[in-house]
């Protein structure tokens, strides 16, 4: 389960290991009394990127779709968050006032998209009832 938080919330037992996935440190939150489990700016969107956004330059689809491209070009930036979401609950922790629309957000989506497409069956899907007449 991949889930966001922001960073003024406090955290919750549900979270599992918290991920701070900002480009930079959230305004007015002391390193010691903010709960993670590791920082990765580097997975946050690119700062031109970022700057764009918060300008107003970008909506959120624009911003979306930029930032998708910026993840796939660099999968060895989120692969590590890949793995901990398999082992368990991950909390990615952002510190944007808006909950719905952040980068944060986008990466969950990208994230459990990801997960679906590694996840492999035990056996081939099996199409015999599509096709009644073979």
């Amino acid at each position: 389960m991949i889930q966001c938080r922001r960073a003024y919330d406090p955290a919750a037992p549900e979270d599992g290991r918290r991920i701070l996935v900002d480009r930079l440190w959230p305004r007015n939150c002391r390193k010691d009394q903010l709960p993670l489990d590791a920082w990765l700016p580097e997975v946050a969107p690119s700062t031109p990127l970022r700057k764009a956004f918060k300008a107003g330059e970008l909506d959120f689809a624009q911003f979306t779709a930029a930032y998708r491209q910026e993840l796939a070009a660099r999968p060895e930036h989120w692969w590590k968050l890949l793995a901990m979401a398999q082992e368990g609950a991950l909390t990615l922790v952002f510190s944007a006032r808006d909950v719905h629309a952040n980068n944060a957000v986008v990466l969950a989506q990208w994230l459990e998209e990801e997960l679906e497409r590694h996840a492999g069956s035990s056996s081939p899907v099996c199409y015999q009832d599509e096709f009644p007449d073979y």
